[in-house]
């Protein structure tokens, strides 16, 4: 007798869609009968249905957008390196007025080939910062002047810029 006796051919199906009929079939098996032991052997009970529907929907926070900012700060025309006093003075200037509600910085080590190709390994800061969603199109605006600025200021090549979309709750 075969050992799941609900999954013999079915009259007229072959090839794919037997395989397809078989491994869907195979796997809900293993699922229903492999879910009370995992859960038995961690010592703890089931979720009901009910409990995994209310975690579900119980995400925290409203849509952001990450921002993060590289900033290198040696000078590819040779110029001496951009300072902390300097970098801190263009955050108080170019970026708190834009983003007063706050920010982090982080001190990096930063690698990139510039533009004449050469290995650049670097001192360098990251910027973040964090805004509603709903604000996107005048921050990016606003992250745009930051680079641009920074760029101009300190004879750069470019500002790296990383976005994400994330939540966040305060």
């Amino acid at each position: 007798m075969p050992r799941f006796p609900h999954l013999t051919r079915t009259k007229g199906l072959t090839g794919p869609k037997q395989h397809t009929a078989l491994t869907s079939a195979a796997a809900l098996a293993v699922l229903a009968v492999g879910t009370p032991v995992a859960y038995a052997t961690l010592g703890v009970d089931a979720p009901s249905a009910s409990q995994s529907a209310t975690s579900a929907g119980a995400a925290r926070g409203k849509a952001y957008i990450e921002t993060r900012l590289l900033f290198g700060t040696e000078r590819p025309d040779g110029g001496p390196d951009v300072t902390d006093r300097q970098f801190l003075a263009f955050i108080d200037e170019e970026v708190t007025p834009r983003f007063p509600n706050g920010l982090t910085i982080q001190d990096g080590r930063g690698q990139w080939r510039d533009s004449h190709g050469v290995i650049e390994r670097e001192r360098s800061y990251e910027l973040t910062l964090l805004y509603p969603a709903s604000e996107a199109r005048v921050r990016d605006v606003q992250i745009e002047r930051i680079r641009n600025a920074y760029e101009k200021a300190f004879a750069q090549d470019s500002v790296a810029r990383i976005e994400e979309r994330t939540t966040a709750d305060f």
